[in-house]
């Protein structure tokens, strides 16, 4: 079934996240985001979500770089024609080098759009066949005993794996406590890339806390950094920020740089282009997970579906709604339960936006119909 599209709503939302959440890149105490809703001729509202930051700190792209980018170029390829399935806007957008967190918003939308139109779950569009996912949490760098505290609680609360963010100076020593407090707790460390050569010593010594992975120690470029790292490393080493295309990751394999990929949606343009790549790092024998980027329920939900897929074999960073937010703005919310979330299985997302919540953040939204032209702006 085909999709024609009536109207674009983009909205900018302000929502203040429960918790700070400090990484090497800084400190996070809200999430400047925006939201996709395409409109259909049939009356079907599909959502999707940018995970672009307000500062360029993960990627080049920030809030406003994606909003531009939807109003200019985007967006009006919608009007050229009808679309047939959402997979097709990968190659009509291929021109359109780099932004792939636009892209994302926007492909995001039209998949939820045609799930809908076909009747089957996102996680179905996508091939995904499992009932339920298995997920873990991320922790930012905070004060020891506050960790060591919110380490119990979530592994109390049954989360499957738990991820704490590292930097040169916070490592080892967080590392050995963890582990002497929780020596049976599936752990991760994340760097964001804020490693240097001379931080090599630090590194290694990881290797001795029986860790599932280290996640990008090193900047997005330094290939032969990770490989040597790990050639050197019993720990795998997972790739993220460095993988934002299909021939990264074909690289990275090549390469010997992770054994571990980190496949987000947004970093990678879509939906499809996750799948794509996941599917074949599994067939290379590369472990595939997908990390979390403080998304609301709309980014959450797709990436259950996504995760729903066989190719993703390790626990996603799918913390529960109330890990992030006081309301999230969607009913239900996400709910973890023994470690594992649900795959909804109503047609698109599985999830109703609560668009009261969504008006109570909003900052401002803009409304686009054929001929690609704003026709209203509220405040």
């Amino acid at each position: 079934m085909g999709l024609k599209i009536e109207e674009v709503v983009v909205h900018r939302l302000v929502m203040p996240l429960k918790t700070a959440m400090t990484t090497s890149y800084g400190t996070l105490h809200a999430r400047d985001l925006l939201l996709v809703e395409v409109i259909t001729d049939e009356g079907l509202h599909g959502w999707g979500e940018s995970v672009a930051m307000h500062t360029p700190w993960y990627t080049e792209e920030t809030t406003e770089t994606v909003a531009a980018i939807l109003r200019h170029h985007l967006i009006p390829l919608l009007w050229q024609r009808s679309w047939d399935h959402p997979r097709e806007f990968l190659a009509a957008s291929a021109w359109i080098r780099g932004n792939a967190m636009a892209k994302f918003a926007l492909e995001g939308a039209l998949w939820d759009a045609w799930a809908q139109a076909e009747g089957v779950s996102l996680a179905q569009a996508l091939g995904g066949s499992k009932p339920r996912v298995a997920v873990g949490v991320s922790l930012g760098i905070e004060p020891l005993p506050q960790l060591l505290a919110r380490m119990e609680a979530y592994a109390q609360a049954g989360y499957q794996r738990i991820k704490i963010k590292i930097q040169p100076g916070w490592d080892v020593t967080p590392v050995a406590a963890i582990r002497q407090a929780f020596p049976g707790v599936p752990l991760m460390v994340d760097a964001n890339g804020s490693y240097r050569p001379d931080d090599w010593p630090q590194l290694l010594a990881l290797d001795a806390y029986d860790l599932l992975m280290i996640e990008q120690p090193f900047p997005a470029a330094a290939w032969t950094l990770h490989a040597r790292l790990q050639a050197e490393l019993r720990t795998p080493v997972c790739l993220d920020e460095s993988v934002a295309t299909a021939a990264d990751a074909q690289l990275a394999v090549e390469l010997g740089a992770c054994r571990v990929l980190n496949l987000k949606p947004g970093r990678l343009g879509g939906l499809q282009t996750a799948v794509d790549v996941a599917t074949w790092a599994r067939r290379q024998g590369v472990e595939v997970w997908c990390g979390g980027m403080y998304e609301t329920g709309i980014g959450r939900a797709m990436n259950i579906a996504l995760c729903s897929l066989d190719a993703f074999t390790l626990p996603a960073d799918l913390a529960a709604s109330q890990h992030y937010w006081h309301a999230d703005i969607i009913q239900p919310e996400v709910v973890v339960e023994h470690g594992t979330v649900a795959v909804p299985c109503t047609p698109g997302l599985g999830f109703t936006v609560d668009v009261q919540r969504v008006q109570a953040w909003q900052q401002d939204q803009e409304h686009f119909r054929p001929p690609a032209r704003i026709i209203s702006l509220h405040p």
